[in-house]
């Protein structure tokens, strides 16, 4: 392609082009950069030596050993991966116009909902979107929220409110959290417990970074608990439920999780707190004028209506 400067004529980089280039920089290695974009490694340096034509810079410094950016490779690699990703949404645009709930959509959720949840998801896209191509990926709050605003996830699943710029929440439902001890707890089986029983208790929780840890720390802050209450914690919520039915303490769990989790042990026993109880808002999350915001709008009113067998009130669309 040329394009006309004031008379003169001045080739454009392909595509095709920027995309060996791109691969390239990230795995500075041709072979690998080939095989990571499905091109003959003939090709894909043919490619990259036409860009540095097109371009008049020398975008790579090569050795016998390795592949480097040269000081222009470095800076132009940025650009190059920023014309791509504006083509990808561009692609995402005409998709999502041309055949709604269609194609792939890249749903992110957190550890202490994917088990509980997804089974509705599941089943909901199953049933409603049979030509949707929904990947699930399962990773904490702030990995999450980073594979949004960069564009590697389209659609998160967590708890909200998130508070960061840029990204509109959906609110699903909210659900109050259970107190879960071993058997012959006092506080085993009963209803009505006020917060402030949380002052003196022994709390297990899961391990920082998770939300669900600090949702717990903000509810004993509340009951007036000033010091840190933690002396055990697990990575997910199975193994956490597993040390309250070994006697180490007892923790706090998400409705949605309870009869999966207590039903793994006869050891347990549950008790309620006292209205209001504390409790968690689960909602989706999408990029400010996502491509496919009215689909991500409606698939949340359909998700909402199939969740209404679980332990949540489920919030209308404004809530």
């Amino acid at each position: 392609m040329t394009v006309s400067n004031g008379g003169a004529r001045r080739r454009q980089p392909s595509l095709a082009q920027l995309r060996a280039f791109a691969a390239v920089a990230e795995h500075l290695h041709f072979r690998d950069a080939a095989t990571a974009i499905g091109m003959s490694q003939p090709a894909l340096s043919g490619a990259v030596a036409a860009l540095e034509e097109t371009l008049g810079v020398t975008l790579l410094e090569r050795t016998t050993r390795k592949v480097l950016l040269s000081p222009a490779g470095e800076r132009l690699a940025v650009r190059a991966k920023a014309v791509l990703e504006e083509v990808a949404a561009l692609m995402e645009e005409a998709e999502a116009v041309r055949a709604p709930f269609t194609g792939v959509l890249r749903l992110g959720v957190i550890p202490t909902a994917a088990p509980y949840l997804l089974p509705t998801v599941l089943g909901l896209v199953h049933d409603r979107y049979p030509d949707l191509d929904l990947q699930v990926h399962e990773e904490q709050t702030t990995s999450l929220v980073e594979g949004l605003t960069t564009g590697r996830l389209d659609l998160l699943l967590l708890a909200v409110p998130l508070g960061v710029p840029g990204v509109v929440e959906l609110p699903l439902f909210d659900e109050d959290f259970v107190l879960v001890t071993p058997l012959g707890h006092a506080l085993g089986g009963r209803e009505g417990i006020p917060r402030e029983a949380l002052g003196e208790l022994d709390l297990l929780l899961l391990d920082e970074g998770h939300c669900l840890r600090d949702q717990a720390l903000d509810i004993c802050r509340e009951a007036g608990r000033k010091d840190a209450p933690v002396t055990t914690t697990a990575a997910g919520l199975s193994t956490l439920v597993q040390l309250v039915a070994g006697g180490l303490g007892v923790t706090l769990l998400p409705r949605s999780a309870v009869k999966v989790e207590t039903d793994r042990s006869s050891k347990l026993r549950t008790g309620y707190f006292a209205e209001p109880a504390p409790a968690r808002r689960i909602g989706l999350a999408m990029r400010t004028g996502a491509a496919r915001g009215a689909e991500y709008a409606e698939l949340a009113g359909a998700l909402r209506e199939a969740l209404r067998p679980l332990p949540v009130r489920v919030l209308g669309g404004s809530d």
